[in-house]
């Protein structure tokens, strides 16, 4: 975890403001007419926008909407009608004097009633819910990362993407790939009984038949081929592909709730997810599986007794071509031969790190702050001050936040991890630093 102790916020404000004069700066920032680093905040009216604000200004009506000027395009977060919000995002386009609704994609999330927002990079927009655990109050709208560029040439319309802000960076999950046969499943599900606390398995999304004893949303979700094509075109798949005349997929929902649960995310997909997953801005460890010999593949596959011989053959021509790209291709950091299924498994708990004497791995754990109502948030090199609003007597907080947003990973459409928050006890006194 990167430690920003108090000399080096004192060196970003040196050229403006001294430690003693911070907190009537901040002051002046909150209760006057101009910002000191930005340029004049304005409270406009936001059917109105064709003021001339410097790019990166973000200007807040009445009604609890935010707007950040990037360029030619003004991003307006938030709608509300007679106090209920919604998901809403739009786009006025300077230029044309036209309003555009995008797609959303990534992570559904409901704007509050109350927020904040900045602009990070011109790329994404940090956006706080005033009055909420920081665990659930960081969000980031992406308006111009690789991911939202990538969905909008495709789509061939304006697209932004939610991603939900975690604090701190948890475990990279796992990909693990290989033919069919080669004991994926056993080597997932002995990892998974050894340390039942630490893993946690992506449960994929497939149109294909249940097999007997095959439970929905714990072998496979299964579902319609028309909803999971929809479900695809909307953006809510990690990755997807067509096998054996079915479609199998991993949704990003299915991810993020083994994230969420505090556990390290384990995925099993073929080799055309592999691709779609690398491609992605998860981070992840590859570990591709193959059998000793085609051979021993193949009378494995006949030992299941599960497929028919037409399919046991279809089977095997894949196969033939995952073990090419498997091992030919740069898709996987580690290839493993599960020749004996105990010294594979062994070989994959090394590689994974784990303790064997203490078993299950340690997990990071982060203290939950809640962001005052009133905050207000300006940005400098990556750095976030987050002002601590008001007392209940009405007076000024000495209380500021500051969040470090240099060391993002991730994002739509899955989390942005990388946050890291300290608070200064006293803007006037000592300017003691805490670590949350």
């Amino acid at each position: 975890m990167n430690v920003f102790r108090s000399k080096d916020l004192k060196q970003r404000l040196a050229l403006k403001h001294s430690w003693r004069n911070l907190l009537n700066w901040l002051k002046g920032f909150i209760f006057g007419d101009r910002n000191p680093l930005m340029g004049e905040v304005h409270d406009v009216s936001l059917n109105d926008l064709e003021v001339d604000m410097p790019s990166g200004i973000n200007l807040q009506s009445s009604g609890s909407q935010t707007a950040t000027l990037i360029s030619e395009k003004i991003y307006v977060i938030g709608g509300s009608d007679e106090g209920i919000f919604s998901e809403s995002v739009r786009i006025f386009h300077k230029s044309t004097g036209e309003w555009v609704v995008p797609i959303v994609l990534g992570t559904k999330h409901v704007i509050s009633k109350a927020h904040s927002s900045v602009l990070l990079n011109k790329e994404r927009i940090l956006v706080l819910e005033r009055d909420a655990p920081t665990d659930d109050s960081i969000w980031f709208l992406e308006v111009d990362t690789p991911y939202v560029k990538e969905q909008r040439k495709k789509l061939g319309k304006e697209v932004v993407a939610w991603s939900k802000g975690l604090r701190g960076d948890s475990p990279v999950p796992i990909v693990i790939s290989g033919p069919s046969g080669v004991g994926k499943g056993t080597l997932i599900s002995k990892l998974m009984k050894e340390f039942p606390s630490t893993f946690g398995f992506s449960v994929s999304h497939t149109t294909r038949s249940p097999r007997c004893n095959e439970k929905n949303g714990v072998h496979y979700h299964f579902t319609d081929r028309s909803i999971m094509e929809k479900d695809i075109r909307d953006g809510k798949f990690l990755e997807s592909a067509s096998v054996h005349g079915n479609l199998y997929g991993t949704s990003i929902e299915a991810v993020e709730a083994v994230t969420d649960a505090g556990k390290r995310c384990i995925l099993d997909i073929d080799v055309q997810g592999v691709r779609s997953v690398r491609a992605s801005s998860l981070e992840a460890i590859f570990i591709f599986i193959c059998p000793p010999s085609f051979e021993e593949l193949e009378k494995r596959l006949r030992d299941r007794g599960t497929e028919t011989e037409e399919q046991i053959q279809k089977r095997l021509r894949n196969a033939r071509a995952e073990l090419e790209q498997g091992r030919s291709s740069n898709l996987f950091d580690h290839i493993l031969v599960n020749d004996d299924l105990e010294m594979c498994y062994a070989n994959l708990k090394s590689i994974l790190g784990l303790d064997m004497e203490n078993g299950e791995a340690r997990q990071h754990c982060t203290k939950s702050i809640v962001l005052p109502k009133g905050h207000l948030v300006l940005e400098m090199d990556q750095k976030v001050l987050i002002h601590g609003g008001t007392t209940e007597q009405g007076k000024p907080s000495n209380i500021l936040y500051v969040l470090d947003a240099s060391s993002l990973k991730g994002g739509a459409p899955g989390r942005t991890k990388g946050l890291n928050i300290y608070a200064i006890d006293s803007v006037e006194g000592g300017m003691g630093l805490n670590n949350l």
